[in-house]
């Protein structure tokens, strides 16, 4: 009796700084997948932005219509969301950090083949091919330029899945996010710099292209998952025991044999997921609206400078707001549709006064007023695509399956699009018909659903059961 209890605390022992060990190796590599990834969406950033900020010169001294550039922004949204949906079950079918690269390698592509349709001038050839060309081009830099979302959240959800992690997963991915803009800032200080050194301007879009495909290079070298490189947690353990208890249901016999990818149909049977998708689209639709359409709106009643200066405020306010709706969601115990529902309730009493009194506001109330909706926005945005997307894929009823994120964050992130995209159409004739007041009301309308579809998420948060019975879904179909 003495010997075998013995062996048991040697055991224990054993396993216990077997445990500390695998703990210390998942700390270390957290901060390089951060770094990767992160910079990964920073670059599909800094490329698309980059050639937003030579629109002019491609219209003036490339000679492309306004016509060609803006069915070029429609075709990369097109594909960028249909993309979504895509990467999000190719990174979760294949090995994510694969995907990544070749999204990142293949928009280093495209970009390069803009330039050369730039040098070589194929619009003067042939008006007709120089048009299809390059649209073609931007149709498929929209599919490449979608995996940086889902595929990167997939990568840090694998990463960042110790309780510490889960517990701040609303600060983790609230700083993750501010890739977009960091990406943003980058590509508008890179056109400035390029412009005012006198060089052409096809060099502000040949730079995205080689980081581009410099990282894609980099990424190669990440692993995506702790377990493919023999770092078990105690986390990790536990998916795995679940996923061994599900082959073994499953009649599985192959012991090496991974966790089959989610199908879009289970993925949407996961709780939640479709009503986050179908409000995701009503929120990034008010941002899209208040994106797009500020500076037109304000540079009715100020100087195209000032329009411009008081619009970047709207942006400045997102970069925090991620962060803020994380870190208050982390205290609160990852009651993350609360403090969302929070936020697009204070936001939808800024769209009323937007109704009322948009037209007699000062530029010094404008400021104040476009930051704090910045954060109102961006915060709700940029959570749901990230830890919200986390929180969901980790439901009880995926069962150890870690090839779920990628599908769940690409559902989000398409539906949302495909929702917006299609909303931004009504913003014109409104305006035309009606005038802005109607604009900011129809925003209010959009917030509204879009908080009313987590309603039950919302209430289930504030009024929790004693007793919650989740529903085991059927993966397999």
């Amino acid at each position: 009796m003495a010997a075998n209890g013995t062996t048991e605390r040697t055991s224990l022992v054993h396993s216990n700084k077997e445990d500390e060990e695998n703990f210390a190796k998942l700390k270390a590599y957290q901060p390089w997948a951060f770094f990767v990834t992160f910079g990964g969406y920073f670059m599909a950033h800094f490329s698309r932005k980059c050639y937003s900020t030579v629109k002019q010169q491609l219209q003036k001294t490339a000679g492309y219509s306004a016509v060609i550039l803006s069915a070029m922004d429609t075709v990369f949204m097109g594909t960028y969301a249909a993309g979504n949906i895509v990467s999000g079950k190719l990174g979760d079918t294949f090995n994510p950090t694969t995907v990544l690269a070749i999204g990142l390698f293949g928009s280093g592509c495209c970009l390069f083949l803009i330039v050369l349709s730039l040098w070589l001038d194929i619009l003067s050839m042939s008006l007709v091919l120089g048009n299809v060309f390059i649209i073609a081009v931007y149709f498929c830099f929209g599919f490449f330029q979608s995996t940086g979302g889902p595929v990167g959240t997939a990568v840090m959800g694998n990463w960042f899945c110790d309780k510490k992690s889960i517990e701040n997963r609303g600060l983790i991915f609230g700083l993750w996010t501010c890739h977009q803009y960091c990406g943003d800032i980058t590509a508008a200080v890179c056109t400035a710099l390029v412009l005012g050194a006198n060089l052409h301007y096809t060099y502000a879009i040949l730079i995205p292209a080689c980081t581009n495909i410099g990282w894609g290079y980099l990424t190669m070298k990440l692993v995506a998952d702790p377990a493919d490189i023999g770092i078990v947690t105690p986390e990790v353990k536990i998916r795995l025991e679940k996923l061994k208890a599900k082959q073994m249901e499953t009649g599985s016999t192959d012991a090496d044999e991974g966790p089959a990818p989610i199908t879009y149909a289970a993925a949407l049977r996961i709780p939640m997921v479709a009503q986050y998708a179908f409000a995701f689209g009503f929120f990034k639709l008010t941002n899209y609206v208040l994106f797009f359409w500020l500076p037109y709106f304000l540079g009715k009643h100020f100087d195209p400078v000032s329009a411009n200066l008081i619009a970047s405020l709207y942006s400045v306010g997102m970069m925090p707001g991620g962060i803020i709706v994380g870190v208050v969601s982390d205290l609160f115990g990852g009651r993350r549709a609360s403090v969302i529902g929070t936020f697009m309730g204070t936001l939808m009493i800024f769209l009323f006064i937007f109704s009322q009194k948009s037209e007699e506001l000062s530029a010094v109330a404008l400021l104040v007023m476009l930051a704090i909706m910045g954060i109102l926005v961006g915060g709700p945005n940029n959570i749901i695509t990230s830890a919200v997307a986390a929180d969901l894929a980790s439901h009880p009823s995926v069962r150890g399956n870690n090839k779920s994120l990628g599908t769940v964050t690409g559902l989000i992130n398409g539906c949302g699009a495909i929702t917006a995209s299609i909303g931004l159409l009504a913003v014109g004739p409104l305006q035309e018909a009606f005038g802005w007041s109607s604009v900011w009301l129809f925003l209010m309308g959009c917030t509204f659903t879009g908080t009313a579809l987590m309603g039950t998420k919302i209430y289930e948060e504030l009024f929790p059961t004693p007793v919650s019975s989740e529903i085991e879904v059927n993966l397999s179909v």
